[in-house]
C-alpha cells in the first residue's frame, strides 16, 4: 500500500431523511415515534426526545468505533438494541451495553419484522459505509415508510406538505467505500459506475464494460477478484487493469493490483474478504461493440433463428420508451432481445420475458447474463394462461409498458395484455403475417395508436455485384393506455 494514499478524515455530521405525514405505524412501536423524517447534512435544531428515539441507521467502517463521529457513537450508547452484521457488531467496544441482534438470513423479510420488534426500546441499526448508497438504509427506511403509508416520492400524495420534525428516522454516514477507493486511486467518484455483487449476480459487470470507463466492484467475498477477472477474460476485456482494495480504512488496508488476464493463482488473488475492485477497462482486439442505445448486432445472441433483428428491435425499444424503474412484460420472448435490451437501457429497468418454449427460456436466460442483465426474470407458460399467472403474483408489478412479439392471435392475449398494462403504459406488437396485420389494423380502429410498416434491405452480393435483398416486411402497432378505455370499450 502506498504511503502517500489518504485516509478518510473523520465523519461529516448526520444526514437525516425529511419527510411528512408518518401518520400510520411500524406496530405499535414505530407508532410511538415521531412524525415526519428528515435529511439534513446538520443535526437538528431541537434536541428533542423524538430525535433521541427515532431509528438510528449508523454507517460504520473497517475502521470501527474510532471512525464514528460524535452523533453516531452517541446514539449507539443511548440505544437499547443494535441491529447489524456479526462483522459490524464485532466493531463495537464493550462500552456500548445494548442488545446486539444479528441480521438472520434471509435478510429481506427480516426487516420489517426486527423493526417492529425493536424501534420503540431505542433502536440503532449497522450498515457498512453510507447506509443509503447499496446499503441497508433502503430496507429499513422502506419498511418503515411502508408500513406508514407513505410513499416517499409524494408523502401525502401532494407536493404542498412542509418538512417538519421530528424524524423517525437518523441516518448517519460514514464514508464509504466507493468514496475510500475513488480516494486512494484518484478517480473521480461522478465518472465511476458501480456493480455490486453482494446478493447480485456479478455477470451485471458485462454491460459496464467499455473502453476507457473505470468501474468499481463491490464483492460478495474473498473469491468475487477471481470471477470478476474471468468475466473480463470471457468478454474481451482481459486486458484491464484490476485493482483490488481490501479492508478499506482499516490498519490491515491493503492492495494488489495485475491484469485480468494474468490474475490466476498466486498472491494476486489471495484477496481479503472485504474487498473493493477497481476495473480500467481495456479491450483486447478484436472485440466485438456493443453500444448503450437498442438495436445491439444480430451476433450478439445466441439463437435458433427466433430474433428480432437489430434495426427491427431498435424502432421497437423506440416506441416501448423505456424509462428508469420501469416494467417491461416480453410476450413471446424468442431469443430475449427485446426484455435485454430494454433492461439494458438503464440499470433500474427491469423485465419479465414469457416464452412457451423451455430450449427458449433457457437461451434467454443465457443470453441476458452474457450481455449483463442477469435480473431478467424469465417465466415458461403459454399466453393468455402465463398471463392470467403473472398478473395475480404478488412479485410481478403492474407493467409499465408491454411489447407482444409472439402469439399475437391466439384468443385473449391481447386484451390481457392491455388489462394488465398500467394507465399511460405503452403497448407495442410486431408481426409479419396478413393474418396478424389484419388483427392490428382492427385494435387501431378501436384503441386508436399508430400503425408503422417497417422494411429493410440489406445489400448482398449478385454475382460479382451488389443487390438489395429485402427482409420480410414488419407491421408495427404502438399505441399508449389512456385512463379512462377498457378493451370492451
Amino acid at each position: 500500500m502506498s504511503a502517500g494514499w489518504l485516509t478518510a478524515q473523520g465523519q461529516e455530521g448526520v444526514r437525516e431523511a425529511r419527510w411528512a405525514g408518518l401518520a400510520a405505524t411500524l406496530g405499535r412501536a414505530v407508532s410511538q415515534l415521531g412524525s415526519g423524517a428528515v435529511t439534513s447534512n446538520r443535526q437538528p435544531d431541537v434536541a428533542s426526545e423524538s430525535v433521541r428515539r427515532a431509528v438510528h441507521i449508523i454507517g460504520i467502517g473497517a475502521d470501527g468505533w474510532e471512525g464514528l463521529g460524535d452523533p453516531a457513537r452517541e446514539a449507539l450508547q443511548e440505544a437499547r438494541v443494535v441491529i447489524g452484521s456479526p462483522r459490524q457488531l464485532d466493531l463495537l467496544p464493550a462500552v456500548i451495553t445494548a442488545t446486539r441482534v444479528t441480521w438472520p438470513t434471509p435478510l429481506r423479510p427480516a426487516v420489517a419484522p426486527l423493526l417492529a420488534e425493536h424501534a420503540a426500546a431505542g433502536l440503532a441499526v449497522l450498515a457498512s459505509g453510507d447506509p443509503m448508497h447499496f446499503g441497508i438504509g433502503r430496507l429499513v427506511v422502506d419498511a418503515l415508510a411502508g408500513a406508514a403509508g407513505l410513499d416517499l416520492e409524494s408523502p401525502d400524495g401532494t407536493d404542498s406538505t412542509p418538512w417538519r420534525w421530528p424524524p423517525r428516522w437518523v441516518v448517519q454516514p460514514h464514508p464509504s467505500s466507493i468514496s475510500l477507493a475513488c480516494a486512494r486511486l484518484g478517480w473521480p467518484v461522478e465518472d465511476v459506475d458501480v456493480v455490486s455483487a453482494v446478493g447480485r449476480d456479478v455477470r451485471a459487470l458485462a454491460a459496464r464494460l467499455f473502453a476507457g470507463r473505470r468501474v468499481l466492484v463491490l464483492s460478495a467475498d474473498a473469491d468475487t477478484p477471481a470471477q470478476v477477472a474471468q468475466l473480463l477474460r470471457d468478454r474481451g476485456f482481459g486486458a484491464s487493469r484490476m485493482t483490488v482494495l481490501g479492508d478499506l480504512g482499516a490498519p490491515q488496508e491493503s492492495c494488489r493490483q495485475g491484469r485480468a488476464q494474468e490474475w490466476i493463482g498466486g498472491e494476486q488473488s489471495d484477496a481479503p474478504r472485504l474487498n473493493v475492485i477497481a476495473i480500467a477497462c481495456q479491450p483486447q482486439a478484436p472485440v466485438p461493440r456493443l453500444g448503450m442505445v437498442p438495436g445491439l448486432p444480430d451476433a450478439a445472441y445466441e439463437t435458433d433463428g427466433q430474433l428480432t433483428k437489430w434495426e427491427v428491435r431498435a424502432v421497437t425499444l423506440a416506441a416501448l420508451a423505456p424509462a428508469p424503474g420501469e416494467l417491461l412484460w416480453d410476450v413471446g420472448g424468442g431469443s430475449g432481445s427485446i426484455g435485454i435490451e430494454w433492461m439494458r437501457a438503464h440499470p433500474s429497468c427491469r423485465a419479465i420475458t414469457l416464452e412457451a418454449r423451455a430450449d427458449r427460456a433457457a437461451a434467454i436466460a443465457a443470453n441476458a447474463g452474457n450481455l449483463g442483465v442477469p435480473g431478467l426474470r424469465v417465466v415458461s407458460g403459454q399466453a393468455p394462461t402465463a398471463l392470467a399467472g403473472l398478473a395475480g403474483d404478488v412479485r410481478s408489478e403492474v407493467p409499465d409498458a408491454v411489447f407482444i412479439g409472439g402469439g399475437l392471435t391466439a384468443p385473449g392475449v391481447v386484451e390481457a395484455c392491455w388489462e394488465a398494462l398500467r394507465p399511460g403504459g405503452r403497448l407495442v406488437a410486431n408481426t409479419v403475417t396478413l393474418e396478424s396485420e389484419a388483427l392490428l389494423v382492427a385494435l387501431r380502429a378501436r384503441l386508436g395508436g399508430r400503425l408503422t410498416r417497417l422494411e429493410v434491405s440489406r445489400a448482398e452480393p449478385i454475382g460479382g455485384y451488389l443487390g438489395w435483398r429485402p427482409a420480410r416486411p414488419v407491421t408495427q402497432w404502438s399505441v399508449r393506455k389512456p385512463a379512462d378505455v377498457r378493451m370492451g370499450a
